[in-house]
């Protein structure tokens, strides 16, 4: 594994960068030795955040962990990627997509599903043009923390969503 690490507010030094390529290391057995892993520390306050991302062919496999120490928060991402990558594995591999990404022996052992990913409830509605800031307040109004809209600027289907630190987000499509 390629390991890809940037602090944001904080110095990586050789200890924090020896935990991380230890910790996330231990997912090597997943991963074929060209895959990168994008690491980013951060620190807010009392706040000691890290976010990993691994991208694989079509997908992207993420984890965010906070906490007030960054050792702790850098042993909550292993394992919350660990889960992930068990989980989902079928999702990731039958399609025979990301192949070129995982280890032959992550792709020919079998681990228990925990829940298959079920769509209980389909919902339709109209669409109505408008701009960014109107779907927010709109997304607001129906205390929601995401809001589907057509953008007038764009005429595409776009999403606002609701950000930590009550900022927001929006989701264009590359065209």
């Amino acid at each position: 594994m390629k390991f890809i690490i940037v602090g944001k507010n904080i110095e990586v030094t050789p200890g924090l960068r020896s935990a991380v390529e230890d910790k996330i290391g231990k997912l090597e057995k997943f991963f074929t030795e060209d895959t990168e892993v994008h690491v980013t520390l951060s620190v807010e306050k009392d706040r000691q955040k890290i976010e990993v991302t691994i991208p694989v062919k079509g997908n992207i496999i993420r984890s965010e962990q906070v906490s007030s120490d960054m050792y702790v928060s850098i042993d909550l991402v292993e394992e919350i990627i660990e889960r992930q990558l068990k989980k989902y594995k079928h999702k990731l591999v039958d399609k025979k997509q990301g192949n070129d990404y995982f280890r032959q022996e992550f792709i020919e052992k079998d681990y228990m599903d925990e829940e298959e990913v079920k769509i209980i409830r389909a919902k339709k509605f109209d669409i109505k043009p408008m701009y960014p800031e109107d779907a927010c307040v709109q997304m607001e109004l129906l205390g929601h923390n995401f809001f589907v809209f057509c953008n007038a600027e764009t005429d595409q289907v776009n999403v606002v969503y609701k950000r930590k630190g009550n900022t927001y987000g929006l989701i264009e499509p590359e065209v």
